[in-house]
């Protein structure tokens, strides 16, 4: 079973998504934090990454940026999921090296689309 870490402070949208990846039968760990979800991806090693744009201690491009630059991380796909939506913000993800870029509220099609192009 493939592991999903949703990296997302807030509590609504963690629920969400968490409950639709797991309908789609993954097993999913969350953190509300970059700090905390550095720790979980060092013991979990998961196989996506679901991050939430605006985020507590750092934005997730900035960590974005430091998974793709750590040679250790930089095969995880990254998927950003984001209030932020503008054509612009998807540009910037993608040059930071994202993988898929899904836009809130969380449409439960396109997050399984967004997986199933990632998962192979």
């Amino acid at each position: 079973m493939n592991i999903v870490l949703v990296v997302e402070d807030g509590t609504t949208d963690r629920e969400i998504i968490s409950r639709y990846l797991q309908q789609a039968g993954y097993s999913v760990i969350s953190a509300e934090s970059c700090k905390e979800a550095q720790e979980k991806i060092s013991k979990s090693k998961p196989d996506v990454i679901f991050l939430d744009v605006i985020l507590p201690d750092k934005s997730g491009f900035e960590m974005c940026r430091e998974l793709k630059e750590n040679p250790i991380t930089s095969a995880i796909p990254v998927v950003f999921c984001s209030t932020k939506d503008t054509d612009v913000d998807k540009m910037w993800g993608a040059m930071l090296g994202a993988d898929a870029y899904i836009s809130k509220p969380v449409d439960e099609k396109k997050l399984k689309t967004a997986l199933k192009q990632i998962i192979k």
